[in-house]
C-alpha cells in the first residue's frame, strides 16, 4: 500500500517547491516551500486516517484513528511520535471547534507519576455563515490565551469537499493551500482521497496538516 503511494508521489508530484507575530512561536517554520501528497488512508489495517509523504516519497506524517468520529486526533511523524494533538471542544455550542496542543495533550512526569494538563496553543472554529450564504470562509484559527479571542491568526477559505482551500494569515497572505492532485502528463485527477498540500516558506507544515485533519472532521 505504502509503496504504491510512494511511487505515485515520485511520478506525479507537483514541482512547486516574513515576518510572523511573536505569539505564533509554537509554529515550527520552514524557510523553503514544501509540497506534500496527502492520502486519506491509514497505513494501519482497519483504521481511518491519513498518510502524508514528500516529493521524494518519504513518509512525513501519519494519522491513525480507531473510531469514525473521534473526539481527539493525533498527528504523528514517520516514527510515530506525537507532534500535535487536536481535541474537540466539549462545551455545548452550535460551532464545531477544536483545541490544538503541542505533542500529547497530557504530559506525564516520570519522576512523580503525575499527569499535567497542557494548555492549548490554538483554537480552530468552523465558520457558521448565517447572513451571507455565498461566503467561502470555512474556519478561523485563533491564538489561545485561556479566553475567547476575536482576533483571527488565520482564516481558511475555499471548498474542502472539492479539495480547493487556502489558509490566509491576518494580512491575507496565502500560507498554505489544498489542491487536487493531477497526473502531470494526462491531467487526470486522483479524486478527493489523494490530494496536495502546498506549504509556503515561513509556515509550519505540521500545523498545516493539522488544519487538514480538522477540515476533514468539519466538512466530511
Amino acid at each position: 500500500m505504502f509503496l504504491f503511494l510512494k511511487s505515485l508521489s515520485r511520478s506525479v508530484h507537483h514541482e512547486e517547491q516574513q515576518d510572523q507575530p511573536d505569539e505564533q512561536k509554537y509554529l515550527k517554520k520552514i524557510d523553503h516551500g514544501m509540497s506534500l501528497t496527502v492520502w486519506r488512508k491509514s497505513l494501519v489495517t482497519s483504521c481511518n486516517g491519513f498518510t502524508v509523504i514528500d516529493s521524494q516519497g518519504n513518509l512525513v506524517y501519519r494519522v491513525d484513528n480507531y473510531i469514525g468520529h473521534p473526539e481527539e486526533l493525533t498527528l504523528m511523524d514517520a516514527s510515530g511520535k506525537s507532534l500535535l494533538t487536536m481535541r474537540r471542544r466539549k462545551k455545548l455550542a452550535m460551532v464545531d471547534s477544536w483545541f490544538v496542543y503541542e505533542g500529547d495533550r497530557d504530559h506525564e512526569n516520570c519522576r512523580t507519576t503525575t499527569t499535567t494538563k497542557k494548555r492549548p496553543v490554538f483554537c480552530v472554529k468552523k465558520h457558521i455563515n448565517i447572513l451571507q450564504s455565498n461566503s467561502n470562509v470555512l474556519a478561523h484559527v485563533c491564538n489561545y490565551h485561556g479566553r475567547s479571542s476575536k482576533r483571527f491568526a488565520y482564516t481558511v477559505e475555499g471548498s474542502y469537499m472539492n479539495r480547493s482551500c487556502k489558509v490566509l494569515d491576518e494580512w491575507r497572505r496565502v500560507v498554505a493551500e489544498i489542491r487536487r492532485k493531477e497526473a502531470a502528463k494526462t491531467g487526470v485527477s486522483f479524486g478527493v482521497d489523494v490530494f496536495v498540500l502546498v506549504v509556503e516558506p515561513g509556515f509550519d507544515p505540521g500545523f498545516a496538516m493539522a488544519l487538514v485533519l480538522l477540515l476533514d472532521q468539519m466538512f466530511s
